[in-house]
């Protein structure tokens, strides 16, 4: 199992960090939502949970809890730039369909 960044990302997230001033890392998880099913969710982490599993990648510790890490188990994050817009992008290889606007997936 695990977790891993770009450089990308990893540079993104720890100026993120470093302006936010606190933090030990960024917590990933899933939601139910969306029109296929889950979603992605991002939270800067000041604590880890007894039941969290933490993977270190590119200098930045990710979070996730059980739950979440079986649907993201695997996953890639990376920081892209296409046009004007930017963000994340989640390479997810558990992913088996994705509704159109790319905001929620199905397992």
């Amino acid at each position: 199992m695990a977790l891993t960044l770009t450089e990308k990302a990893a540079k993104h997230i720890q100026k993120s960090l470093t302006n936010r001033g606190k933090g030990i890392g960024l917590r990933l998880s899933v939601k139910t939502s969306g029109c296929s099913g889950m979603a992605y969710t991002m939270e800067f982490a000041d604590v880890v949970a007894e039941t969290d599993q933490v993977f270190e990648s590119q200098g930045i510790k990710l979070i996730a809890d059980p739950k979440s890490l079986a649907y993201l188990d695997g996953t890639e994050l990376d920081y892209v730039r296409e046009g004007l817009n930017e963000g994340f992008q989640f390479n997810n290889p558990n992913v088996k369909d994705q509704c159109g606007c790319g905001e929620s997936f199905t397992v």
